[in-house]
């Protein structure tokens, strides 16, 4: 396999980070009523109260209700530690670091936020902007694998294997059903799954040692 990737900085995930504290309180009221009284229900009044902000403050952060489902997907982002997985990514030593902070991102996610993602991928079935939420949240997700599997040197994917379709054996792999199938239904820790997606993603994607075949980068 090629050497370690050289050190980058994922600016687009810095200023998405950013943008994301700016509005956390506001992000996590919101998340919270979401959760326990659904969407319908829930009104920019009551998230302002509840995140101790004056409801002109959720306008400017947010727009209208409708604007304020950009804020359940910030929550969900802030739960899984967004800063943490551009560490990850920024710092770690090769590929499979890299790899396996995108996955300890998702556990994080998954584990605090489950019940969001769950939540809003039921409602969108009969609310358009939530089911739109969750669609960007799964877009944005596949956009950060490729960056970071598109700045991976030639050689280090499998033979064979390019880089959208290492996007999409991720995607599959790494998410919520599988994690709430494994953890609440089989007994795994959420320290198996994570251990788990690590190494079968490493050994999936990744080309092993001697292997110099290069891959499809198309």
């Amino acid at each position: 396999m090629a050497g370690e990737s050289p050190r980058r900085r994922y600016e687009s995930l810095h200023r998405t980070a950013q943008a994301q504290q700016t509005g956390a309180q506001i992000a996590r009221a919101a998340r919270e009523l979401f959760v326990t009284r659904g969407w319908a229900a829930t009104t920019v009044r009551e998230v302002a109260r509840a995140a101790g902000v004056s409801t002109p403050t959720v306008y400017a952060v947010y727009g209208n209700k409708s604007g304020l489902t950009r804020a359940l997907a910030d929550a969900a982002d802030l739960s899984g530690d967004l800063p943490r997985m551009i560490e990850g990514l920024e710092t770690a030593a090769g590929p499979a670091g890299q790899l396996a902070a995108m996955v300890a991102y998702d556990r994080r996610l998954f584990e605090r936020s489950g019940d969001v993602i769950v939540a809003l991928r039921e409602a969108g079935r009969s609310e358009p902007a939530l089911a739109q939420v969750y669609r960007d949240g799964r877009r944005r997700a596949d956009e950060v694998r490729a960056e970071v599997f598109a700045g991976w040197p030639p050689g280090t994917l499998r033979s064979g294997v390019t880089s959208a379709a290492a996007v999409d054996i991720y995607a599959a792999l790494c998410t919520i059903d599988v994690f709430t199938e494994l953890t609440g239904e089989r007994g795994w820790t959420p320290d198996a799954v994570q251990r788990w997606w690590s190494g079968i993603l490493s050994r999936d994607l990744l080309a092993a040692p001697g292997d110099s075949a290069g891959p499809d980068r198309e």
